[in-house]
């Protein structure tokens, strides 16, 4: 008897971390000591140096049922793009800058090329958002997940000159809100996704061409979610600086705007400001789920709602168009009470 005839293949761990490591080269940043391999990710402080307060964030977070779509479709390119996003957002819209990001993937059993092309969605998501990979663990546990199952976690270090802290203290009556389109579902949301779709939940259900979707049903929900950390930075680039700042995710509006608020200001958003993505029409109208619940549970098409000055609303709407994502004009700051009020 062996590790490996109980199911544990350490061959492959190896060969799993050589495929990997073309796509983790990619992410480096000149802070970054060592290679891939050792026993922990070496990241030198320099990148603080410049800031008279250094304070860190940090944000940790998994991708959720959303994987049980790649199990189905056999797809597994994007949802590491999700995990980094689910991290490295939550750290943008606290001012910080994400400096190197870890990941976790457990699995039921090791296939070196499947955890490679999931390692490389998770590149790609540091990619996009500037950060490092610089490492992770791979975990094979048989008996405990199905053998082409598997759960994929992250966690992101970030740093902001704490000066530069969003923390939605500035608010003022009349604030402009901006909010960022969102590409679909992004990660949240879909153990109510999956009971809609319950019949469609098959590979050739989700490959199904869905014409109110104009895609598959399949491609519409793996969208991969959109990371907004350089759209922040252009924002603050251009000189504008951020009020406050929420990331639309699990709970949608209702829980995660007023997140944003301090005491005796509201947030009031205009539902007809933006395009709402087919994607949630169809939720609505398939699952029978009232208005109020589509936006207490799903981004409803805006993935990151800022506040600024009204005097720096176009600068912050040009700077985000620059970044390459979508921005609106979606609502304004009130007096109120700290919650938020679509109409």
């Amino acid at each position: 008897m062996d590790y490996k005839n109980a199911g544990v293949d350490i061959e492959a761990g190896y060969k799993s971390v050589e495929l990997m490591k073309q796509y983790v080269q990619g992410t480096m940043r000149p802070e970054v000591l060592g290679g891939i391999g050792g026993f922990s990710g070496a990241f030198s402080a320099a990148a603080l140096k410049n800031m008279e307060e250094p304070t860190l964030l940090s944000g940790t977070d998994g991708v959720g049922t959303k994987l049980k779509l790649a199990f189905l479709m056999d797809k597994h390119d994007t949802v590491g793009i999700d995990c980094v996003d689910m991290c490295v957002n939550d750290v943008a819209c606290a001012g910080g800058e994400p400096l190197f990001f870890l990941d976790y993937i457990a699995c039921g059993k090791n296939v070196p090329e499947k955890i490679a092309t999931i390692v490389k969605g998770v590149a790609e998501g540091c990619r996009q958002a500037g950060a490092a990979l610089i490492g992770g663990e791979t975990a094979e546990m048989p008996g405990f997940y199905p053998e082409d199952e598997y759960d994929l976690a992250g966690f992101a270090v970030g740093a902001v000159d704490k000066k530069d802290l969003i923390t939605g203290d500035e608010l003022q009556e009349g604030d402009v809100l901006i909010g960022m389109a969102s590409s679909g579902v992004h990660s949240n949301g879909f153990s109510l996704v999956r009971k809609v779709f319950e019949q469609e939940m098959t590979k050739e259900g989700l490959n199904t061409r869905c014409e109110e979707l104009g895609t598959t049903l399949g491609e519409a929900l793996l969208a991969p979610t959109k990371i907004y950390v350089k759209a922040l930075k252009s924002v603050r680039e251009a000189g504008v600086r951020v009020r406050a700042c929420s990331h639309i995710t699990g709970g949608g509006f209702y829980e995660n705007v007023p997140r944003m608020l301090k005491e005796g200001v509201r947030a009031v958003i205009k539902k007809d400001s933006y395009p709402v993505p087919p994607i949630f029409h169809l939720l609505a109208k398939k699952g029978q789920i009232e208005e109020k619940m589509m936006y207490n549970t799903f981004n409803m098409g805006l993935g990151m709602i800022l506040a600024v000055r009204p005097e720096d609303a176009e600068r912050a709407m040009e700077a985000i168009k620059a970044a390459g994502e979508a921005p609106y004009v979606v609502g304004s700051i009130e007096k109120g009470g700290k919650d938020v009020v679509l109409c």
